[in-house]
């Protein structure tokens, strides 16, 4: 029987009660109508495909329970003996721990304090949480009662309840109700000074966490909690005093460890072993403890000639790393299936490669990977952002130590990634593994080289670049590069699915293709190419949500047909400087969030008003062109104030040497370009009128301003009131040509205290610059620029004499 007929079978049995077939005058056969036949053959049949899809997908059916993790994946349990050999770089993480959970803590918390330690998996949380547990220090300190459990998946309040009591009794206990297991831990520890350890907390209930710490509550002041976890969430849950970060091992700390376990009872030297080998050593572990120790036993197992290949493959798919792989999947497990998703995808980068966090959004967003949730009215960038943090949170992504805005994963969780996402992901440099399958490849990524030709992107075949849904250059040269136009002419045209296109720091002048056969695209990225213009077609791209040009410094227009993309999204044109205006129609794209720069243009363009219904509008707004305004009311029709999103807004005005600006025009329409309250960081630059507008120094307002830089308003002779912007932390005053004092009215009427947030004041180019009151005193003391820790004068300033003192 065909599984459609099997299922069907089920169904009918479930709803059709026991005893009513006789009502149908039914024996052995169901005599059906054709249409009825029909209809069950359809079902059957769409079941039949259901199942194969199933299969083709690689699904698998998994048993029901409580909790679905398989013996493979649950960790060993822990206990506080030590059973390291030696341990490597871990004496200053133990000294600042032994610090904390010696250090009294304040009235302000409870008797008990948490202090957790958070991680990636196999960092050595629970080695630190063992070396600070078993210390001289601690059993000098005095705690009455000690006690340590290992918690890991299932926190089950009564059975956890149960493993403290044994641990603190050395008892067994029989008792099965919470209530007589807690009252008898408060027994055992009222008025005492404990130190417990909760090891591989998994827990994010709060709920759970006040009925579990309840008992403990009636210890002695100063007693601690230890907790060890890889998610910072659950840390937070427990509201710590504070928190401590566990970082991986130095190389040379990880090396040391591998050694003791590669080479145990071997007397080999430094001199014996290759740099090339340690460093293949080092890179494989990634300063992971856990990592060093697994591949050092397994190499002290195997004969010197299979080391270079064990060191050249996966980790993850040698058999004997199931240690690893138990670890490491667990964190995987634990994922909402959304963030596994999301994690899934995160294969498509290579190892090491460091990404921001809109980066990956936009590719998640772009490829269905976020889906918008209707119930709760939650937008894709805002769910995507909420899943990076989550990841982030997991210590599944780690900051980078170049970059603090980047993010990296750890090679293994790399590896990870690549385990289960299958073959749905393919890098180019995966071609000539034996294993590798291309049936299924719906992501393509590959490093950008110096020139890419036709050959490089026809490994995988014809046929499975019809149904990429993502082409994706990595770019790690950090310089231009070529591309041929065979690829373009001839190859792009076959991505008819393709949903994700980025050819970003190509050479490129042109697309020599039309977009009518791409017309899935949903993102399109040509950053830092030498594009002059995009295809006509582009306005075909229906479903493109978004499309990056920045620093296209060639660029010199937009389709003439942009309004057509009502599902634009975020348009970054930041750095093409070369364009002169936004084509019509900008008003239609009433989705987008991002818009880098809003050209004001001459001509047949879009205007000022076009900026009307562009309500979502966020992040970082720049309106350049602003001399190009005809008619003053066309800026408030903008309505900026109505843009509750924007936290960063830039006006820009061009050249002070065109003749035939308006300067009394700029000064009404920069009045009327008044931003919303949200905004945090406001830049005006090349103004030309004479007085800046009152809005700017409005404290009821501009509550939450940060940033604030007036550069280049020649014609303005004085500044307005800014002191009592109370989170005004950097002003910046440049090339104000006319500007000659600065007096009490910077400082806003009745203002005893100006500028009590302000960290940084800079002051460049004020050639006319000859009085700054500082008489700003409260009882002889000077009360303004309380916090200030910078301050820059590059200037002309032999003319400017300051009254006052600081």
């Amino acid at each position: 029987m065909a599984v459609g007929e099997l299922l069907l079978s089920a169904v009918f049995q479930m709803l059709v009660p026991a005893g009513c077939f006789g009502c149908f005058k039914i024996q052995n056969t169901v005599n059906f109508n054709g249409k009825m036949r029909s209809s069950i053959k359809d079902i059957t049949g769409r079941f039949d495909r259901l199942c194969n899809q199933r299969i083709h997908l690689g699904l698998q059916l998994t048993p029901g329970g409580t909790s679905s993790t398989t013996t493979a994946q649950r960790r060993t349990p822990t206990s506080s003996v030590s059973i390291e050999r030696a341990v490597f770089g871990r004496q200053q993480d133990k000294a600042k721990m032994l610090e904390m959970v010696l250090t009294d803590t304040s009235s302000d918390h409870s008797n008990l304090a948490v202090i957790p330690i958070v991680g990636m998996a196999g960092v050595g949380k629970t080695t630190l949480a063992r070396e600070v547990y078993n210390d001289r220090a601690i059993e000098d300190s005095k705690f009455d009662v000690k006690a340590w459990v290992c918690v890991s998946d299932d926190f089950d309040v009564l059975n956890i309840s149960r493993a403290l009591l044994e641990s603190i009794t050395f008892a067994s206990c029989d008792l099965k109700a919470l209530n007589e297991v807690q009252v008898q831990i408060k027994r055992a520890v009222d008025g005492k000074k404990l130190l417990l350890v909760l090891d591989d907390v998994w827990n994010e209930d709060y709920c759970l966490w006040e009925d579990l710490k309840a008992p403990f509550l009636a210890a002695a002041p100063n007693s601690k909690i230890i907790v060890t976890t890889r998610h910072a969430h659950v840390a937070s849950t427990m509201e710590p005093i504070q928190q401590y970060n566990l970082q991986c091992l130095s190389d040379e700390d990880c090396w040391s460890l591998f050694m003791m376990h590669a080479f145990v009872g071997q007397d080999i030297t430094a001199q014996q072993i290759s740099d090339l080998f340690r460093e293949k050593v080092v890179g494989k572990c990634g300063g992971l403890p856990l990592a060093a120790k697994t591949l050092g036993g397994l190499l002290r197992s195997k004969r010197h000639d299979e080391w270079d290949e064990i060191l050249n493959s996966n980790i993850l798919d040698l058999p004997q790393q199931n240690g690893i792989l138990s670890v490491l999947r667990l964190s995987y497990h634990y994922l909402p299936s959304q963030l596994k998703r999301c994690f899934a995808y995160c294969a498509i980068f290579p190892k090491d490669y460091e990404f921001g966090q809109n980066e990956l959004v936009f590719l998640w967003i772009a490829e269905g990977v976020i889906q918008q949730y209707s119930e709760n009215n939650k937008q894709p960038e805002k769910w995507g952002r909420e899943c990076f943090r989550g990841l982030v949170s997991r210590s599944i992504f780690q900051q980078s130590c170049v970059d603090s805005s980047k993010f990296v994963m750890h090679d293994l969780v790399h590896d990870l990634t690549q385990l289960v996402s299958g073959d749905t992901i393919f890098r180019l440099e995966e071609v000539n593994k034996p294993s590798r399958r291309f049936e299924r490849v719906r992501h393509y990524s590959y490093n950008q080289g110096w020139c890419d030709g036709k050959n490089k992107f026809e490994v995988i075949g014809n046929a499975q670049l019809a149904q990429l849904r993502t082409f994706l250059q990595i770019s790690t040269i950090g310089a231009t590069t070529y591309i041929t136009n065979m690829f373009l002419s001839e190859l792009l045209p076959k991505f008819k699915k393709l949903r994700v296109l980025s050819l970003k720091g190509y050479y490129i002048t042109q697309l020599p293709i039309s977009f009518d056969t791409m017309r899935s695209l949903r993102y399109l990225n040509l950053e830092g190419s030498s594009i002059k213009s995009l295809p006509e077609s582009t306005s075909l791209l229906l479903n493109l949500q978004i499309l990056i040009l920045r620093d296209c410094y060639c660029l010199i227009k937009l389709p003439s047909k942009m309004g057509n993309l009502l599902q634009l999204r975020h348009l970054d044109i930041k750095g093409a400087n070369s364009l002169k205006g936004m084509p019509p129609g900008m008003k239609e794209l009433k989705c987008l969030q991002t818009l880098s720069n809003f050209i004001v243009g001459k001509g047949k363009v879009s205007t000022l008003t076009d900026l009307k219904n562009l309500n979502f509008l966020g992040g970082e707004l720049c309106i350049s062109g602003l001399e190009n305004v005809d008619r003053t009311w066309e800026a408030s029709e903008a309505m900026l104030c109505e843009k509750q999103n924007l936290e960063a807004l830039s006006l820009q005005w061009g050249s002070q040497f065109d003749n035939s600006r308006n300067k009394d025009g700029e000064e009404l329409v920069l009045g009327m370009l008044k931003p919303c309250t949200n905004i945090k960081k406001l830049a005006i630059e090349g103004y030309g009128g004479k007085k800046f507008p009152s809005w700017i120094g409005d404290t009821s307002f501009f509550s939450k301003m940060e940033v604030l830089k007036l550069e280049n308003c020649e014609n303005c002779t004085s500044l307005p009131s800014l002191g009592l912007l109370s989170s005004l932390k950097h002003l910046t005053i440049k090339g104000l040509m006319k500007l000659k004092s600065m007096g009490a009215e910077v400082y806003g009427e009745d203002c005893s205290k100006p500028f009590q947030s302000l960290e940084i004041l800079c002051f460049e180019n004020l050639p006319e610059w000859e009085y700054w009151d500082t008489k700003l005193e409260e009882n002889g003391i000077v009360a303004g620029f309380s916090s200030l820790r910078e301050l820059s004068m590059v200037t002309q300033f032999s003319k400017c004499k300051a009254a006052g003192t600081y």
